[in-house]
């Protein structure tokens, strides 16, 4: 008896991480089906994919472009229905049109759509960070609420996921592990003194030794900001101590995540650092099946190094910590400092070292408060971005 396909949301088809759902979907027709697809304002590529796919909705978060997009799906041929604006992601997340979300939306605009599969208890699979570091509380009560699954496909958490008995078990202690490690490539300036990094350019922060990324992230490779914001993240998917987790850097980027256990023993996750072997994983959970990513050969590629990370350096990461103990929404409060503290960076208005001063004045003069509900924590966001951008003017005079 054959059954019917899984129909998933992608929701961030037009980005990377949506782009890399899709070629595993596309290899497996027959147990996969992208019913409802989501871009924030590419129309013309989100038609294309809505005339490859079929879906049976496309939204397009700027309301502005409803229109171009309903003009250039005519053009293409392609019929589905058409929404537009953030209620849209959040009706369709939560909707009768898919038993999966890849919630792949960048930043605060992706919480309420990610909040809303998981109350309606859908398969979550998620790649929208801010939803763990800025709304673990709110996450975890959704989550409680539906009943769904949560996969993460970030590749360090979906390794972690695939290292621990049952993914996500209840009690790590209970599981009888001790540690969970986390690796980290160490970014472009691994080895580099803090005398070193004082005149470093953009361009140099953004050229990463093994891929190419994006701006933003690429300076928080720099920094090791991305490794805290994942160490905060693991924490809220795993209820995980700050002191159960560890970053170790590990240039070949081979290992994506360790797990500990107090026999001695030690699980990894090793493969190419390709997106498609985690959202494989995660599609077909508990099962496998194939993602179009190259065996690993490993005699190939010869040693496996590890090294602790320089946090007297690279100081984001211990700001990760500080903000995790401090609990509430600090580690919101970070983020927000952060982005504003990249941003200046690239504009060449900040010194890189001084990406890390900001986050911990920032910190510092806002002390945390509970999360309660998405409305409050995106005022608190936003009250740190005006308060980190008042502290930068006075730095740059």
């Amino acid at each position: 008896m054959s059954v019917a396909p899984q129909r998933i949301a992608v929701l961030g088809a037009t980005g990377s991480i949506g782009g890399s759902a899709l070629d595993v979907i596309a290899r497996h027709p027959d147990r996969y089906r992208a019913s409802v697809l989501a871009a924030h304002r590419n129309a013309d590529a989100l038609a294309g994919l809505c005339a490859r796919f079929r879906p049976d909705l496309a939204i397009i978060a700027d309301p502005a472009l409803q229109t171009a997009l309903a003009r250039r799906l005519a053009e293409l041929g392609a019929r589905c229905e058409i929404a537009a604006g953030p209620e849209a992601l959040e009706q369709a997340a939560g909707g009768t049109l898919c038993d999966t979300v890849l919630a792949a939306v960048v930043g605060a605009a992706g919480l309420r759509s990610t909040l809303a599969a998981a109350r309606a208890g859908k398969r979550l699979l998620l790649a929208n960070k801010e939803s763990a570091v800025c709304a673990g509380p709110l996450l975890q009560a959704a989550l409680d609420a539906g009943g769904g699954d949560l996969l993460p496909v970030d590749s360090e958490h979906n390794a972690l996921f695939q290292c621990l008995p049952g993914g996500r078990p209840p009690a790590l202690a209970a599981a009888g592990v001790r540690r969970l490690l986390l690796t980290a490539s160490g970014g472009p300036f691994r080895g580099r003194s803090r005398r070193d990094l004082a005149a470093v350019t953009p361009a140099q922060a953004c050229a990463h030794p093994n891929w190419v990324m994006g701006r933003k992230i690429s300076v928080d490779s720099a920094t090791l900001m991305n490794k805290g914001l994942e160490v905060i993240e693991a924490c809220v998917l795993f209820g995980a101590t700050p002191a159960q987790i560890e970053v170790l850097v590990h240039p070949q980027s081979l290992v994506h995540a360790l797990v500990e256990y107090v026999d001695g023993a030690v699980l990894a996750e090793l493969g190419h650092p390709d997106m498609r072997t985690a959202l494989a994983y995660a599609l077909a959970w508990p099962e496998r099946t194939g993602s179009g990513v190259p065996f690993l050969d490993l005699a190939a590629r010869g040693r496996l190094e590890f090294e602790v990370p320089d946090r007297h350096t690279f100081r984001c990461l211990d700001l990760a910590y500080q903000a995790l103990r401090a609990g509430g929404d600090a580690p919101a409060l970070l983020n927000a400092a952060n982005e504003v503290a990249v941003e200046a960076f690239l504009a060449g208005s900040l010194p890189f070292l001084a990406i890390a001063d900001l986050i911990e004045t920032l910190l510092a003069a806002l002390p945390p408060q509970p999360v309660c509900d998405v409305e409050t924590l995106i005022h608190r966001d936003l009250t740190a971005r005006a308060k980190a951008r008042a502290m930068l003017a006075r730095m740059c005079c």
